[in-house]
């Protein structure tokens, strides 16, 4: 297929991957700010300062190009995720990171709008099985990442035996659901309720001494797919 849009410029045919990435920012911003349904393919070509022939050309669809710019939110999160794994020593520090950067905003009243993008992505999944596929990929990836601090917890002696797996999908949904609460500003559910939940019900799950913090780490929000991403 050739590009709808062609330019006499050389360096603008070497860069496609750049052009991409702009296409997916302007969506990825776009579906936090307004929701997937207000968001047109108009749209995105207009901030990321394309054509639209030029954004279906590389997405074909609406619904592709909501996966996508999750994705490309996920991909900065995981960079940042791996990052601070590497940095903490133990299981617990690792654990309260992740659930702050998906329960805890980055400053007072901030939630993140790409949380918009896994509300929309949710929805969609549930009466469209192409977008249920990549649901399953990016949700198994976050448990993955859980269940590997488990096993790494393990090996240094800090947790006990626990299947990680098993933990790790009960632990994903149970800060997801949280997440959500937050994000939705709900009056009984705030970030630091949703801190000690999560990391009580980890404390507990995985046999550990873990006693409560006073209050939850502000790690900031490095989960950009989910809460700016989850």
């Amino acid at each position: 297929m050739v590009s709808p849009v062609e330019s006499s410029d050389p360096a603008a045919k070497d860069a496609p991957d750049q052009r991409r990435e702009q296409m997916l920012q302007a969506a990825a911003e776009l579906i936090g700010e307004r929701g997937f349904s207000e968001t047109r393919i108009a749209d995105v070509a207009r901030r990321s300062g394309a054509s639209p022939a030029l954004v279906i050309y590389y997405f074909e669809t609406k619904d592709r190009l909501l996966t996508e710019a999750l994705r490309y939110s996920e991909r900065s999160f995981y960079a940042d995720v791996a990052a601070e794994l590497e940095r903490l020593r133990t299981a617990r520090e690792r654990l309260e990171m992740l659930v702050a950067t998906t329960c805890v905003p980055e400053g007072e009243g901030d939630i993140p709008g790409a949380w918009g993008l896994w509300f929309d992505l949710w929805a969609q999944a549930f009466r469209h099985p192409e977008i249920a596929k990549d649901r399953i990929e990016l949700d198994q990836r976050w448990r993955d990442t859980i269940a590997r601090v488990v096993r790494d917890g393990q090996a240094d002696g800090e947790i006990g035996a626990v299947d990680a797996d098993a933990f790790a999908i009960t632990f994903s949904a149970l800060i997801d659901g949280l997440s959500i609460q937050v994000a939705l500003e709900d009056p009984v559910v705030d970030p630091e309720r949703a801190f000690a939940i999560a990391m009580a019900f980890a404390a507990r799950e995985l046999g550990t001494g873990w006693r409560p913090r006073r209050t939850s780490p502000r790690q900031g929000a490095l989960r950009s797919g989910r809460s700016g991403g989850r």
